[in-house]
């Protein structure tokens, strides 16, 4: 069994042409369909070139190119999807690089899957011009066969990676290996995904930054929040008392595993199908041992705003916080709405979970496109 944290735990030849301006609906409305386990390319695993069955991954039947791929980041699995036809955002000198990524940080479990369906209406509500991008946690993801949780090398790339600070030092990471410096980006983060936001831009003032986009965010007093309060017991003391069945469920067929996820959700009236296929990973013990430790140190170290990387960014943030969120209940929208008056701090009216990817995943990306309308034509 891998490690798991806590002892325990070429671009393309040319840009794709943008529709008229005005298009973004009808063409998301044109161009997405959610990809399915049958249709979704092949995962690259490291030092991999084109999928094992030769396909391309942007095919006829298949509108929105999304390119897959398990890598080591600062020494630990991570899973990376990329919607666009850009691969390699790294070559400095190529001519064809976009001037804009829009990478998503996720939230605990930090599983690519989860934001499939979100980054594919993204990618369409933005007429197709920009690559968008999800990066899983260091650890929150089953490798393929053959690939490790933790590298086989002698050389510790970053102490306690799988951590909360470890999280954001594997983002940083991943940015200076894999995006060329001269591409803007617009960070999209979700839950404990816009604390480790934050941190990145108060370390890396050098990221050109265009937007922040911070959704349900979960950046202050997450043990006192109404869910903080039933989960800090269980995540700090008893998380391993959680492994023997996680184990035990490990050994189930993927087909039982996957009715559970759908009994489990059964309460939702509508589920993203790609959410329950990601789900079969927190079936494995490395995965769910690093999701358990992760979510144990955000209860004891998110605790005080930093209020002070906030307005020294004010301009750049936009906050969208939930009318009936457990995580961060709407007082801490009152309180921070007061004390940043002139900020773009939003509280929603659509009713949406903090767990927006299970079922609403393209009314979101239609809100963030509309949202970030202005920022763009600027370019």
């Amino acid at each position: 069994m891998a490690r798991a944290a806590g002892g325990g735990p070429g671009p393309p030849s040319a840009r794709p042409a943008a529709p008229a301006e005005g298009a973004a609906r009808p063409l998301l409305a044109r161009c997405f369909r959610p990809v399915s386990a049958e249709t979704a390319p092949a995962a690259a695993v490291p030092g991999a070139g084109e999928p094992a069955n030769g396909e391309a991954n942007m095919r006829s039947e298949e509108p929105v190119p999304l390119h897959e791929e398990f890598i080591y980041c600062c020494g630990a699995a991570t899973h990376v999807l990329k919607c666009g036809p850009w691969k390699d955002l790294s070559k400095d000198e190529s001519k064809n690089l976009p001037r804009l990524l829009f990478m998503i940080i996720p939230g605990n479990p930090g599983l690519a899957g989860y934001y499939r369906t979100f980054i594919q209406a993204l990618y369409c509500g933005l007429n197709q011009q920009y690559p968008v991008w999800v990066v899983s946690h260091a650890g929150h993801c089953k490798p393929p066969s053959g690939m490790e949780m933790i590298e086989d090398t002698d050389i510790k790339e970053l102490e306690d990676v799988f951590g909360l600070n470890g999280q954001v030092e594997h983002k940083l990471n991943f940015l200076k290996k894999n995006v060329s410096k001269d591409i803007k980006l617009v960070l999209i983060a979700h839950s404990i995904g816009c604390y480790i936001t934050l941190e990145m831009m108060k370390r890396a003032s050098e990221l050109q930054v265009l937007r922040s986009v911070l959704l349900f965010p979960t950046i202050e007093r997450m043990a006192q929040s109404p869910q903080g309060k039933l989960m800090t017991p269980l995540l700090c003391k008893l998380r391993y008392a959680l492994y023997m069945p996680v184990f035990l469920l490990s050994f189930l067929p993927e087909g039982v595993k996957a009715s559970l996820v759908r009994f489990a959700l059964r309460g939702m009236k509508t589920c993203d199908e790609s959410s329950i296929t990601t789900s079969i990973n927190l079936f494995s013990v490395d995965c769910i041992a690093n999701i358990l430790y992760m979510a144990s140190q955000e209860m004891m170290k998110v605790v005080e705003r930093d209020s002070t990387t906030i307005k020294q960014n004010l301009k750049k943030l936009i906050f969208y916080y939930g009318t009936g969120d457990s995580w961060c209940p709407q007082h801490y929208y009152d309180e921070i709405k007061m004390d940043f008056p002139d900020g773009d701090i939003r509280l929603c009216e659509k009713g949406l979970r903090h767990a927006f990817v299970l079922d609403a995943s393209k009314e979101m990306a239609a809100m963030i496109t509309d949202w970030l309308q202005d920022d763009l034509t600027k370019l």
